[in-house]
């Protein structure tokens, strides 16, 4: 257990004679001698070794020092603790058994599990291990990565409410017996270990808090002192890495490789020695180093000049920690030891015992040290509960001073020992003893108080203007501390903890009353202000007490007695913060017969606060009390003389006016942070503890006042009291404005007080009724997904939000397709719960949610009025609020308001107002309707209709409710409210029969149902009225078209010549199509090759630029028309992926391409046509744009020709011309003719005699060695050099020289993309680079068509059909700007693998070529055989079809021979007795060939399985065969290839290809001619070699690549991701691993660790890894983020989504909300094509493009 980081062997790793230098006896009997003290002789020892060890700090080599380590001291250490060999020991001890908690501390980055289902809270986590082994995984868990410093609670009893056992854990499970008898340590290890201990202990301690820098304590100082010394820099948060290098780069003269390797080292380890030497040198490097890190607003870096024994022993001390963190694992009976003597204080004295001294210690000490004895805590006192407990006293004992320093410090909160409080707060039964025995609630609290004194204003409250955002960080975590104590709530209570808890109330009703009414603002009138104030830390500090407050008002909830005197404490605070300004007078104010007195105030001119957390923490107490009923003993607390309910009600109703002012735009020259401000209040993240506090006690308001007053004081402090006076007409259109939008607000809040009762304590709901509620009117906005629901719900102090108990009740799910994420959808029975104005919509959710809703009714022809939802009655405490209803200064609001609608007056009154009136309508009466179905009607005092049916005044003209509703059906302007007034009236109705009817109770039900009766009528005959409109409106259509046809009539009667002609001219078009149709479909072969080739299919093609939008014929002659497209290398068919690519093809030789098909050049279109001029312009204007604004990042790279698509926005580097098809019919009988005389042999005999006239001519009279080929020699004169003309020629195409620049424009890009190389017009290799990327090209769309499972033909996307056409155009066009001679000299290298004659030295064996690229080479370079000298000639058609059929036949057999040497060392997996003709034909065909291979071609085979091997193995083949040829020649291929069918595409390419359907066929029907190839291809070494089994050839059919498989769960992968290593770093750190996606190599990412030189850059592992695996294209998954990354090359790349879904359909970069992932398969296929389609790039333009960075990512690094 004595590991000192990785390579260093463990404890007792090698055993005494394994490499150990022995320990000298007498230093062994000195330990164990009793006389001697072992301290004495245990520091002496040290003395003598420590500094001879550690001597070399510069360049330690840590490997030698852990050796010498072990020999000298660990081991005799070990051998006197244990009595006996440390190993064999320990391996004892590791047999009998481990802890049953697992203990595991987590590393940053680490995943960590939660279960939602069983934890008590949520920071109860699981380690990996743990986690794949617990019943939690088939639960509803979360994943996270951890931030570090952290603890597996695997074994907790207290963590888990079930299952808190994993299978490793259990006990009697392998190595984990509960620690019983057997492994109980005996009593003389226990009596060393008391005595060994101690001393290590203090050694380490006295070490780690040693703060002379020469000298040593006395104990240790053995040797005289040598004049040896260490500069030593100290990590700090403050300066960044590169201000370090320079620094030291400056400071110490050094190289950037050892700056950097210091800092990395200081970074990690938290301190490292720079400079050795003498102490006045290393003082100097000292000095120096401040010098050159100090600017003006940055202190220095951290220096110390240590001595060098002094740097030795404080290292040991960290060692000798690590050695004892070690063996704290193996026994509980050394980790009591171990705390035992850590708590032990010294006798009489008042130091703190060793632990205390290392916490408080803890901010003064590095990194490293640190980090050890976090774990030493974690592996001994975390282990133990009964010392866990006394760990946690002492914590708490030095609460105040550890905070302290932990905020002046400036190391992570991770790296702090306060972080911690964790461990033990969260523990209910230690929270609840460190609460009732150390009053951990004040001392936080407290705490909280004495580290924010600077923020406190005069009158003693905070204001946070000019705060430090680094200090308030780190205050939030004495307020997380605070939260972790109160997480779960006690069951039981004593009187003590009961006690204690309100003392900490009251402590924490301290830091409320600072915070009640801070940073009050004041309106700003004239001029705008100046500086916008800092509102951020005051909302912030509220948001993280948002759940405290919750927690609180929870746990005094659980006793009565409790919640009353908590009540009686908050009570108290709130009247001492509002007794302040009672200095002024009292004015009084009358309207409609009632009068208020209260005191002058107004949110327009005086200061007011938004912040009230008092008054709201009241208002949560006082809904608790009611929901307990405990409120019925409230005057026993409070006396109702001290209530004074109006002044509780003022503060919150002065911030709902502020609100209602900022809406109205008075407070505009406030700025921005009130607006933020404001935005905070109302928003999900602070509502519950702010604004719906507020409404609540303006609820708890309205149910004490008397409902008059209440409402004039809202009129009041609304200063709306003129509005609803006789007001004279006014001008100023702003101030009529804000009078509409005050009167607006306050109606709603009115709504609110009356209408909201969804609170558990105002009715009597649960939580989930509220948080269904909440759901259903996000979902009457739209459907959304889980994650935006989650989001717009509030969360509870376990960071839930009761979605998933409720969801499914209201809404259904709706899964995502392959883009996008699933939603739920709303319930249509849900939707009768929808309320216009709920109190959670905001401006635009509520208008988004009324269209969207009346929108639904009118579909469904149903009226449009939203009337509200019957509301849940108050309970009891709050039962009087609904008085304020039928209010008489209610009555007149309602009534002014409508009363100036029906007036049409101008001012005072808009359609939402209305609205608002027609709603509190539709409450009274839905208020009184239940009221009167529940009691009888003499016990209903609630008069509403009575009070909206009475005059108003005694005036003449007065007017009641009732009739203004009448009048307002007949405002022209409020048509769109007329569907809400019938439902009043109807109401209204409803009500006065309920009014009316007797009291007998048969007669109530009949009356009941005739109301119901009298509602149904008049929703039928609204119903006809519909009906009636919408037949109406048909009728009105029908007779307009009629009308319109009449007229059409005579326009063409009056023009009939006009139509005839055209008619006619059309009838003759659509005549000549069907001919040409029904001939192309009988009158002619499907066969692309020889003499039966069918005709060409050449249309008119015109086509449209997309820049000037003309049309242009496509013709030879006439100037270019090109296609935007992209080159680019590919490895997207590669068979092997080991393969080392050339990154430069400065000398690559790219005529063959290797079967493996390891690096091809792609050339991919998205078909948009422009003129080569149009494009040229465009370019040119592009470049100089980029040129002016050269500060702007570009996407594209236009000095390589880069641009986006002027259309689609594709990324494009270049343009294809569009050559057209030359269309050519062949002559039968000249065909025939032909056939009689040009055999295979006669050909062959031509071409080589025209190949050797050639090579004769270009030798310019020089000796050469003919090829020859036949027996006969040359001695037939008829064979002469212009031969091959006879077969027919024709005069070359002529290219116009726009087209001619084109094609060498786009063969150089080819050439310069694919090889990466620089453009050169005149290299030979560049028809070469045409031929391959029109190869390569073919062979991915067979790939992608096949792994789509689409027909050959047919299928292809116009885009991918128009540039292949154009590719395959342009390669056979390609040869006419090249030099003849050339093309010839590549023809005769390519034939070199098909005729064993024309081989030369470089010719590669029939193995190492792949055919179809032979193929296309081949039958592109042919013609230029018929060059002659004088004149410009080409093949003729019946000559190409010849060429073209022998070429393709050829290339066919090799193939062939390819395959069957290929499946030779197949050995039969089944049987089969096939006996068709293609196996005997195959059969009788590896007879023959077996001569050839002196015995190594296996006669055995059986000929079944050769056919089967060469049919499936040359379908690939074949099909791109069938695609190169259609696209070259033009003839339409047969129907069969059109469909998806194995059988009939293997007879139908046959066919068209002039194949016989028994392959075998083809070398009995050519035997004499290829009888001698077989001979000479199958003597080929290589051959010989594969055939004996010493080299493995490629198999046919090649694999179809794929991405790699991954695993159906996420957390299989994160699994993966934490057992990663990184190759090249030793150390223990957590890294980036990411997954390629196209090998499934898991690299180290961002990391300087794998950054690699390539061609003089630093690149990351990706980049550099990319370069090999993807030719610079990559597709990656970054593990812990659940991103995929896209990159291509250096400089480009974007994130994507994971093909990883949780169970909503929904992404979750980040884990951020970490639900269960499983691997969605669509997805992924995406992806794969996105790969195969060659659209990564695309891609990554495109995200690019939409998501303009500004701040550039270095995807160079990543």
């Amino acid at each position: 257990m004595a590991d000192g980081g990785d390579g260093g062997p463990g404890v007792g790793a090698a055993g005494a004679a394994g490499g150990r230098v022995p320990v000298r006896p007498q230093e062994r009997a000195m330990w164990c001698d009793e006389r001697f003290s072992f301290q004495a002789a245990f520091l002496q020892s040290l003395a003598k070794h420590v500094p001879n060890i550690y001597s070399a700090e510069m360049d330690p080599l840590l490997e030698k020092q852990e050796e010498m380590v072990q020999a000298a001291i660990l081991y005799p250490l070990e051998c006197y603790l244990f009595g006996e060999d440390p190993d064999v020991f320990l391996e004892k001890l590791q047999q009998s058994g481990t802890s049953q908690l697992c203990g595991k501390v987590f590393k940053g980055g680490e995943t960590t599990y939660s279960c939602r289902d069983c934890a008590v809270d949520p920071t109860c986590v699981l380690c990996m291990d743990c986690f794949q082994n617990s019943i939690h995984k088939n639960h509803r868990y979360k994943m996270h990565s951890s931030t570090g410093g952290g603890f597996c609670d695997c074994g907790d009893t207290e963590a888990w409410k079930a299952g808190p056992l994993c299978t490793k854990h259990e006990p009697g499970a392998s190595g984990s017996a509960k620690e019983n008898s057997e492994c109980q340590l005996n009593e003389e290890i226990m009596e060393h270990s008391r005595r060994v201990f101690p001393s290590v202990i203090k050694y380490i301690v006295d070490m780690l808090i040693w703060e002379e820098e020469k000298e040593l304590p006395p104990e240790l100082t053995v040797r005289e002192k040598a004049d040896s010394y260490y500069c030593v820099l100290f990590n700090d948060e403050h300066h960044s890495y590169d201000h370090v290098i320079y620094s030291l780069q400056r400071a110490l003269g050094c190289e950037l490789g050892e700056a950097q390797l210091h800092t990395t080292a200081i970074d990690k380890e938290g301190r490292r020695a720079v400079k050795a030497g003498h102490y006045a040198s290393c003082q100097e490097a000292k000095e120096e180093i401040k010098r050159h890190s100090e600017n003006v607003s940055q202190r220095p870096l951290h220096v110390e000049v240590l001595h060098a024994d002094v740097m030795a022993h404080q290292k040991f001390a960290l060692r000798l920690g690590s050695w004892l963190n070690k063996l704290m694992s193996y026994s509980s009976d050394f980790r009591q030891i171990f705390c035992q003597i850590c708590l032990q204080e010294e006798a009489g004295s008042e130091k703190p015992c060793f632990i205390s001294k290392l916490m408080l210690w803890d901010a003064k000490l590095h990194k490293g040290a640190r980090k050890v004895l976090h774990e030493l805590i974690f592996s001994s006192f975390f282990m133990e509960m009964e010392y866990k407990k006394l760990f946690a006293v002492e914590f708490v004992k030095y609460y105040k001073t550890l905070q302290k320093e932990y905020i002046s410090d400036d190391h992570d909160r991770v790296l702090s020992v306060t972080a911690l409080s964790v461990q033990m707060f969260t523990v209910p039964t230690l929270a609840r003893h460190l609460i009732e025995e150390q009053n951990v609630i004040t001392t936080i609290t407290e705490t909280l108080l004495e580290v924010l004194p600077e923020y406190l204003d005069k009158n003693d409250k905070f204001n946070f203007q000019g705060y430090s955002q680094d200090k308030l960080n780190r205050v939030y975590a004495v307020i997380f501390d605070l939260r972790y104590v109160l997480v779960s709530k006690p069951t039981l209570w004593t009187d003590r903890l009961r006690e204690r808890f309100l003392e900490g109330f009251v402590s924490f009703l301290r830091i409320l009353t600072c915070m009640q009414g801070m940073e009050e603002i004041k309106r700003q009138i004239g001029q705008h202000i100046e500086v916008d104030p800092d509102w951020e830390a005051a909302i912030a500090i509220q948001m993280q007490l948002k759940n405290i407050l919750f927690m609180f008002q929870e746990w005094c909830a659980c006793d009565e007695e409790l919640l009353l005197r908590a009540y009686s404490e908050c009570h108290k605070a709130v009247m001492r913060c509002s007794t302040n300004g009672r200095s002024r007078e009292k004015t009084v104010f009358h309207l409609c017969g009632h009068t208020l007195e209260s005191r002058p105030y107004r949110v327009s001119a005086d200061p007011v606060s938004i912040h009230l957390p008092l008054s709201r923490t009241l208002a949560g107490l006082h809904v608790r009390l009611s929901k307990t009923g405990a409120i019925s003993r409230l005057h026993e607390f409070v006396s109702p003389e001290e209530f004074q309910v109006e002044l509780l009600v003022e503060y919150p109703l002065r911030c709902l006016v502020l609100v209602a002012q900022v809406a109205a735009e008075m407070w505009r020259r406030n700025g921005l942070s009130l607006i933020s401000q404001v935005f905070y209040y109302q928003d999900v993240k602070c509502r519950e503890e702010m604004y719906d506090k507020d409404i609540i006690m303006l609820q708890i308001g309205a149910s004490f006042m008397d409902p008059n007053q209440f409402l004039l004081l809202m009129l009041q402090r609304y200063e709306l009291v003129d509005a609803f006076r006789k007001m004279k007409p006014t001008k100023d259109q702003d101030l009529i404005k804000q009078y509409n939008v005050l009167i607006e607000e306050m109606l709603q809040i009115l709504i609110y007080v009356v209408g909201e009762r969804y609170v558990p304590g105002v009715s009597n709901v649960t939580k989930e009724d509220v948080t269904m509620r909440e759901i259903i009117h996000l979902l009457c906005i739209e459907p959304m997904a889980h994650s935006a629901i989650t989001k717009s719900l509030p969360e509870d102090e376990n960071n839930e939000t009761g979605l998933e108990n409720v969801i499914d009740k209201v809404a259904t799910f709706k899964k995502p397709g392959v883009s996008g994420h699933g939603v739920y959808e709303l319930k249509d029975e849900c939707l009768k719960e929808f309320n216009m104005f709920f109190y959670h919509y905001t401006k635009t959710q509520h208008s988004k949610a009324e269209h969207t809703q009346k929108k639904r009714r009118k579909q469904e022809n149903r009226d449009e009025a939203l009337p509200p939802p019957p509301p849940p009655d108050f309970s009891p405490a709050f039962s009087n609020v609904v008085r304020i209803l039928n209010c008489d200064v209610m009555m007149h609001i309602l009534r002014t308001i409508l009363q100036r609608a029906v007036e049409l007056e101008t001012h005072l009154w808009t359609e939402a107002m209305i609205q608002m009136v027609l709603h509190i309508l539709s409450l009274g009466l839905l208020e009184e309707k239940q009221q009167l179905q529940k009691s009888p009607e003499e016990e209903v005092t609630f008069d509403f209709y009575h009070k909206a049916t009475r005059m108003g005044s005694s005036a003449l003209n007065a007017v009641n409710v009732l009739m203004l509703l009448e009048k307002l059906k007949r405002v022209p302007q409020l048509e769109a409210q007329k569907d809400t007034v019938t439902w009043i009236l109807q109401m209204f109705d409803t009500v006065k029969r309920l009014r009316e009817k007797s009291s007998l109770t048969t007669v109530t039900t009949t009356s009941g149902s005739e109301a119901t009766k009298g509602d149904e009528s008049t929703q039928d005959k609204e119903k006809a009225e519909r009906k009636r409109k919408a037949e109406a409106a048909r009728l009105h259509r029908q007779k307009i078209m009629a009308q319109m046809s009449a007229l059409q009539r005579n326009f063409i009667e009056t023009h009939k010549l006009l139509y005839e002609n055209t008619l006619e001219a059309q009838g003759k078009e659509d005549a000549i199509m069907e001919e040409e149709s029904m001939s192309s479909g009988i009158g002619y072969s499907r066969i692309a090759l020889g003499p039966k080739r069918g005709p060409s299919v050449a249309e008119k093609e015109v086509l449209t630029c997309i820049l000037c939008q003309e049309e242009q014929e496509v013709k030879l002659e006439s100037a270019a028309v090109v296609l935007s497209a992209c080159v680019q290398k590919s490895t997207a068919l590669t068979q092997n992926r080991n393969r080392i690519l050339e990154l430069s093809g400065d000398t690559l030789d790219p005529l063959f391409m290797h079967p493996d098909l390891p690096c091809g050049t792609h050339t991919g279109s998205c078909g948009h046509v422009m003129h080569a001029a149009c494009w040229q312009k465009y370019f040119e204007a592009m470049q100089l744009n980029f040129r002016q604004r050269l500060h702007v990042e570009q996407i594209f790279d236009l000095e390589n020709g880069e641009y986006l698509c002027p259309l689609c926005k594709s990324l494009c580097n270049t343009v294809i011309p569009i050559v057209p098809l030359q269309a050519q019919k062949i002559n039968s009988e000249d065909a025939e003719a032909v056939a009689q005389i040009l055999s295979l042999a006669r050909w062959l005999e031509i071409i080589t005699v025209r190949i050797s006239g050639y090579s004769v001519k270009n030798a310019k009279g020089e000796k050469q060695n003919l090829p020859a080929f036949t027996s006969k020699g040359m001695g037939n004169s008829a064979l002469e050099f212009h031969s091959i003309l006879s077969f027919g020629v024709q005069s070359s195409a002529k290219y116009s020289s726009s087209i001619k620049e084109m094609l060498i424009l786009f063969a150089t890009t080819i050439y310069r993309v694919g090889l990466k190389v620089a453009p050169n017009e005149a290299d030979d290799r560049i028809p070469m680079m045409t031929w391959s990327t029109c190869a390569f090209t073919i062979q991915c769309i067979e790939n992608l068509l096949e792994t789509e499972g689409k027909p050959l033909f047919g299928s292809l996307q116009n885009r991918q059909h128009s540039g292949l056409k154009a590719l395959v155009q342009f390669a056979a066009a390609q040869r006419t700007t090249s030099p003849q001679v050339l093309i010839q000299k590549h023809l005769v290298r390519l034939l070199g693998v098909l005729l064993p004659n024309f081989k030369v030295e470089d010719t590669p064996s029939l193995l190492e070529v792949d055919m179809f690229h032979v193929l296309v080479g081949v039958v592109l370079s042919f013609p230029s055989l018929y060059w002659e000298d004088a004149v410009d000639l080409q093949p003729s058609s019946v000559s190409s079809a010849y060429n073209n059929l022998y070429l393709f036949h050829l290339t066919t057999l090799a193939h062939i021979t390819q395959i069957v040497i290929s499946s030779a060392t197949e050995s039969p997996t089944a049987q089969s007795s096939d006996n068709s003709e293609e196996a005997r034909a195959a059969e009788s065909f590896c007879k023959e060939v077996c001569q050839y291979t002196s015995g190594c071609f296996s006669q055995d085979i059986p000929g079944w399985l050769v056919w089967d091997c060469v049919k499936k193995g040359i379908m690939p083949y074949l099909r791109c065969a069938a695609l190169f040829f259609h696209y070259l020649l033009g003839v339409s291929p047969p129907e069969e290839l059109l469909q998806v069918s194995e059988e009939g595409e293997f007879k139908a390419l046959c066919n068209y290809l002039s194949l016989p359907t028994n392959l075998f066929l083809l070398f009995q029907e050519y035997w004499d001619t290829v009888n001698p190839l077989l001979q000479r291809w199958y003597a080929d070494p290589v051959v010989l070699s594969c055939l004996k089994g010493k080299s493995i050839a490629i198999r046919y059919p090649r694999k179809r690549n794929s991405l790699i498989e991954l695993p159906e769960d996420y957390s299989c992968l994160l699994n993966q991701a934490s057992q990663f290593r990184c190759p090249r770093s030793s150390d223990d750190e957590q890294k980036h691993p990411v997954l390629c996606l196209f090998c499934g190599a898991m690299l180290c990412s961002q990391n300087i660790c794998c950054q690699e030189l390539v061609n003089g850059e630093e690149l990351g592992a990706c980049t550099s890894h990319a370069l090999q695996c993807g030719a610079g294209v990559c597709m990656f998954l970054k593990i812990r983020e659940c991103k995929v990354v896209l990159i291509e090359g250096k400089t480009r790349g974007c994130l994507y989504p994971a093909p990883y879904l949780d169970e909503y359909g929904e992404t979750d970069p980040g884990l951020k909300r970490g639900n269960p992932l499983h691997l969605c398969q669509e997805r992924y296929r995406k992806l794969h094509l996105l790969w195969q389609q060659h659209c990564i790039i695309e891609e990554i333009a495109r995200s690019q493009e939409t998501n303009q960075i500004f701040f550039g990512f270095n995807w160079q690094l990543l």
